[in-house]
């Protein structure tokens, strides 16, 4: 901003004061409009943008002190220069205190008005380019902060495809091998029949991960609202025991599933199956004897759900894992070589969808008990 471009605004009750200094500044090239009062003035500054204010200390109305607080909420960077006929030190003290840059008694000269005129402006220029260089800084600083959080992000996409990778090689590395062994001529037919039977569950097992690669991705692409429905809870529980009981049951378990109530939520049907389809198949899976117990209750606007077993446990350590993408306790890989490890961090963002929590309390040796809440009131709307 040179002079030429410097925009004036005088506010004084007194026209003689105001015409006098708008003769003395428009041959400088000042663009000056002036105001009769303070209402006046507070308009013409809110309708345009003024570099200076030359604002009477004494009007009637709104005085130019009380006038001082408006102006600063309208522009804080408006440079305002008190003028009156009544200097005093306390006066003059009171203006700076409420902001203004500096005090000019009456009368004053061309001279004197612009000594304070210029040294006024070169402050507001001063103000407006730290006012640019803080936000070039806080952009600089945005834009770091940006690259950094891109970087971690690039950086935790690159290790988990290198995780998948893995895990999708292992199958498909076991499945190649079973091929050429059969290819080669040396089985009997007994053999082979036995590779066809390994082939088939290591290709399930990758049609399993990349099912589930899927479902993870798309319920971490939700960001909007999804298709909710009324859903009776109790009965989408009572399909998924329906359909694992006689696995459990194959396996010698006790299987009790306890309903003590019958709640009705917004939400979609596969998302609590998928809840419950993966906590009892795990529990199932990773219990050699004993029972699986499921229960559903409803408390406080809650859904409770509870899966226990008496199963393997999680170590201390490990329960802290175990929603983790692909991971798998060393125990669990012990008893059964076969798993996606990705049933858990499902179930854990389908629960967050919900805005709900699921809570793990584990013994090694002696089992697990899974509890998931789901707010009734909010879980609609939070999905």
């Amino acid at each position: 901003m040179s002079e030429t471009m410097a925009n004036i605004l005088i506010i004084d009750d007194e026209v003689g004061m105001r015409e006098g200094c708008r003769r003395a500044l428009i041959p400088h090239q000042f663009s000056v409009q002036t105001a009769e009062h303070g209402v006046e003035g507070l308009h013409k500054l809110r309708e345009g943008q003024f570099d200076l204010v030359l604002l009477d200390a004494m009007m009637p109305g709104i005085s130019g002190l009380q006038l001082l607080e408006r102006i600063h909420e309208v522009d804080p960077d408006v440079i305002c220069v008190m003028i009156t006929g009544y200097a005093t030190v306390d006066l003059a003290a009171q203006a700076m205190k409420q902001g203004a840059f500096d005090f000019l008694p009456k009368p004053f000269t061309t001279d004197e008005l612009l000594a304070v005129v210029r040294p006024a402006l070169a402050e507001r220029r001063r103000r407006q380019e730290l006012r640019k260089q803080e936000a070039r800084e806080k952009e600089s600083l945005d834009l770091e902060r940006t690259q950094q959080e891109v970087a971690k992000l690039d950086a935790i996409v690159s290790r988990f495809m290198l995780v998948i990778v893995h895990e999708l090689r292992n199958p498909a590395g076991v499945i190649k091998n079973y091929l050429q062994l059969m290819r080669s001529g040396y089985l009997d037919a007994d053999e082979c029949n036995e590779y066809i039977e390994r082939l088939d569950v290591r290709a399930t097992q990758l049609l399993n991960m990349l099912d589930d690669l899927l479902e993870l991705a798309q319920l971490k692409e939700i960001v909007s609202p999804v298709k909710l429905r009324p859903v009776a809870v109790a009965d989408i529980l009572e399909g998924v025991t329906r359909e694992l009981r006689p696995v459990a049951e194959a396996k010698g378990l006790e299987f009790q599933v306890q309903v003590e109530a019958q709640p009705t939520m917004l939400a979609q049907p596969a998302h609590l199956r998928f809840l419950w389809t993966n906590l009892i198949d795990n529990a199932i899976r990773y219990t050699p004897s004993g029972q699986v117990r499921v229960t559903l209750a409803e408390r406080d606007g809650q859904i409770i759900s509870t899966v226990q077993d008496t199963g393997i446990g999680i170590s201390t350590e490990e329960l802290t894992r175990i929603f983790q993408e692909f991971y798998r306790s060393e125990s669990a890989k012990a008893m059964v070589d076969v798993g996606t490890g990705l049933g858990l961090t499902i179930v854990d963002q389908i629960v967050k969808i919900y805005q709900g929590t699921i809570l793990v309390d584990s013994v090694p040796g002696q089992g697990s008990v899974f509890t998931f809440t789901l707010p009734l009131a909010t879980a609609g709307a939070a999905a």
